[in-house]
């Protein structure tokens, strides 16, 4: 009998159990043979990332990190998170200017004045995983997926480069890669999560602004971070249960 694979992934849990070799755990999600990997159970986690903007300096190197990670295509405008620069002039949150040389995988170069009364910070931004996901709604093949460790994936021998998702998603977070002509996006670094070990971006963040959390877990520190700041998710409005929390996110980002 054959096994749909995206079915079995969310509806065969008493079998569901990922791989532990960061190299082989999403082919078993995607082949449908997580007996063959049993050091991870999917319905232990539920992930989830937390983003201080205060400690962002916008160095780039998550941008960097994520791209040699993950194969993703090297040319401007491919990016499975970027970053954004935010420049608001004094008292004028309605009107910010914003830019991304490069998604910020260079890092930002000189551009404002200091000392005019304006505020400039970082805004580093990537695939929300929602848990309502516009994106899944739309899937015509259901290539695009909901994981039940709560990770939005993409399998892309089903996906047709339709295009649907890359219009649904009201984050911006998704393309189509040149090499696949398939829809990609951050997987969250699904690889490496299901291994014990946290996503390339948080890995080389060096002030610690983006950290990898497990909302099932009661001893994660993410619990603390939602207690102790004042969070925010991207969007409010649109109800789309995204789980990237900030912290000291300005009224002004979009």
């Amino acid at each position: 009998m054959t096994v749909d694979r995206r079915q079995f992934v969310l509806t065969s849990g008493k079998y569901l159990i990922m791989t532990g070799a960061a190299t082989r755990a999403f082919e078993h999600v995607m082949a449908g043979t997580p007996e063959a990997a049993p050091e991870y159970s999917v319905f232990d986690h539920w992930w989830a990332m937390a983003i201080d903007v205060e400690l962002c300096i916008g160095c780039g190197g998550c941008v960097r990190a994520c791209k040699q990670e993950n194969g993703v295509s090297l040319e401007p405008f491919f990016f499975r998170t970027w970053v954004e620069r935010y420049h608001v002039p004094e008292g004028d949150i309605e009107h910010p200017m914003v830019d991304s040389p490069n998604g910020g995988f260079d890092g930002f170069p000189e551009r404002y004045r200091a000392g005019d009364g304006s505020k400039d910070f970082f805004v580093p931004k990537l695939c929300n995983h929602c848990a309502h996901s516009p994106c899944v709604q739309v899937c015509p093949v259901g290539a695009t997926f909901e994981s039940p460790d709560g990770v939005v994936l993409v399998d892309k021998d089903y996906c047709l480069g339709c295009r649907y998702c890359v219009q649904a998603c009201p984050y911006g977070c998704r393309y189509i890669d040149p090499k696949t002509h398939s829809v990609d996006k951050c997987s969250l670094c699904y690889h490496r999560i299901t291994k014990g070990l946290t996503t390339a971006c948080c890995e080389v963040c060096p002030t610690g602004a983006r950290t990898l959390g497990d909302l099932k877990d009661p001893s994660d520190p993410i619990h603390e971070f939602l207690r102790t700041n004042m969070v925010q998710v991207l969007k409010p409005q649109m109800a789309t249960g995204a789980k990237v929390y900030y912290a000291a996110l300005d009224g002004s980002v979009r």
